[in-house]
């Protein structure tokens, strides 16, 4: 792109200015402007990706090291991300990110006063709340009191409306004191599974994010919960197969490009300035974080568009461990009375071969640690991980190292809902996409691709282009 030359679209019902088709330029290439690019260009506008990295995927990728090919971070959905399943079809990609046939948690407490204890958060075919009562009843890391207070503020959740505003404006916490649930029960249960899914502990967490993820995931249906997870590494799926289903589309995308300003002309029609050209469309869908999309909003787009700035930023750490041996026999499990949250079997997808085992330990809601000095992450966790796994005792280390995402979700604080925009401006033909925007979502993959249908529903509708409900297809 070193020639400086303009490309035009513009109009309605189809055609563009001088009668060529419709033109969307989507700015950001994570799984949101991906989502969105697919479904404006599956209903026939024509569509260019921006792209400032030099790889599609957002902060859900992989990357080279040595001989391993290594994902930022761990990340998993759950069968009820309908939108994200949708996704990984319409890229080719479901069976390589396959869901366990029933949701199967090992929880390992190494803090128990009479030695390590494992439990298991398991569901059964019967019918929601049913579902989990097998489990509950026999899970060891909560007293028989604590049991029933559980299934008695699970019941509760079960009544509320995630999307009622009085429940973003307090914690996760505070709800959970009121509902008679002990500190014990909030480590071992509620804080096991929301910090994993809201990336918050619960007293930093908006209670209507909380009743989503539990209500959605855990009480909606029975399978609802059940895991599933990448087997190949996140590039294989959000970039070189993306990339594919955006190319078989017609979708130009541009790598490596970042828009430097966009602006709305007096007939109507939109610029997009990128270095070296500058390109004209009929809509724009800004698809990228909330400090960039602010930097790049004119006048007027929103009522307060520092309201985005207000959107704070909550950070994941990830600890990448290569052992000379096998150490972990299951593929994954979570922990209690360590500081180790979420423990990964990475092995076959990193490309692993020579014996050995790779792990990858996903500690969210990284505050204390994102900072610290890789050195100093080595000599807290390897002892812990020992600790967790005895055959790790006298393992060789082949190599650690640390991946650090500081941004890597809005922070789920309360009020934050107030603070998210949906997919629509106040400017005619612009339209905002992220999992930061009102989504209803936590920042989960989910979230993100849900808004990416959100912007390319409002654009379609906008264009006068038919378009499906792309939730109906997912279902």
């Amino acid at each position: 792109m070193t020639a400086d030359h303009t490309r035009v679209a513009g109009g309605a019902s189809g055609v563009g200015h001088g009668g060529s088709p419709q033109h969307t330029v989507v700015v950001g290439g994570g799984l949101a402007g991906v989502t969105c690019a697919l479904r404006l260009a599956e209903s026939g506008v024509r569509v260019t990706l921006l792209e400032g990295r030099p790889r599609l995927g957002g902060l859900a990728f992989s990357f080279r090291r040595g001989d391993l090919t290594v994902d930022n971070g761990q990340h998993v959905y759950l069968r009820c991300c309908t939108a994200y399943r949708w996704f990984l079809e319409r890229v080719d990609g479901a069976h390589l990110a396959p869901v366990q046939p029933r949701l199967d948690v090992p929880v390992l407490d190494v803090g128990h006063p009479r030695g390590p204890r494992l439990g298991r958060l398991r569901r059964t075919g019967l019918p929601v709340p049913l579902h989990l009562a097998g489990s509950l009843a026999t899970y060891p890391h909560l007293s028989l009191a604590e049991r029933a207070a559980v299934a008695r503020a699970a019941l509760a959740l079960q009544r509320l409306d995630p999307a009622d505003p009085a429940l973003d404006g307090i914690d996760f916490a505070t709800w959970l004191g009121r509902h008679g649930q002990s500190a014990r029960a909030v480590e071992a249960l509620w804080d096991l599974v929301g910090v994993a899914t809201l990336n918050a502990v619960a007293p930093r967490a908006s209670m209507g994010l909380a009743a989503m993820v539990f209500k959605t995931g855990l009480l909606s249906e029975p399978g609802a919960a059940d895991i599933g997870w990448a087997h190949v590494p996140l590039g294989e799926l959000h970039d070189t197969l993306a990339r594919k289903a955006l190319d078989s589309l017609g979708v130009r995308t541009e790598l490596r490009t970042k828009a430097e300003r966009i602006s709305r002309g007096d007939d109507g029609r939109w610029t997009v300035r990128v270095p070296g050209e500058t390109l004209e469309a009929d809509a724009v869908v800004l698809a990228v974080p909330q400090r960039e999309t602010r930097a790049l909003l004119p006048d007027g787009a929103l009522d307060d568009p520092d309201r985005l700035l207000d959107i704070g930023t909550a950070p994941i750490l990830n600890l990448h461990v290569v052992y000379d041996r096998k150490v972990l026999r299951q593929p994954f499990f979570t922990a209690l009375g360590s500081p180790v949250q979420w423990v990964f079997d990475r092995t076959g997808s990193s490309g692993l071969t020579g014996g050995g085992q790779y792990l990858a330990v996903s500690q969210s809601a990284a505050h204390d640690d994102i900072d610290e000095p890789v050195a100093a992450l080595r000599e807290r966790y390897l002892p812990e991980l020992e600790r967790l796994l005895p055959a790790a005792r006298g393992a060789g280390i082949r190599d650690f190292f640390v991946t650090r995402e500081r941004t890597a979700t809005f922070d789920p604080t309360p009020g934050v809902g107030r603070l998210r925009p949906g997919a629509r401006t106040h400017a005619p033909g612009l339209y905002l996409a992220g999992a930061w925007t009102a989504t209803g979502w936590p920042a989960t993959m989910e979230g993100a691709v849900r808004s990416g249908f959100s912007a390319a529903g409002a654009a379609l509708s906008a264009l006068g282009r038919h378009h499906d409900h792309p939730l109906q297809e997912a279902a």
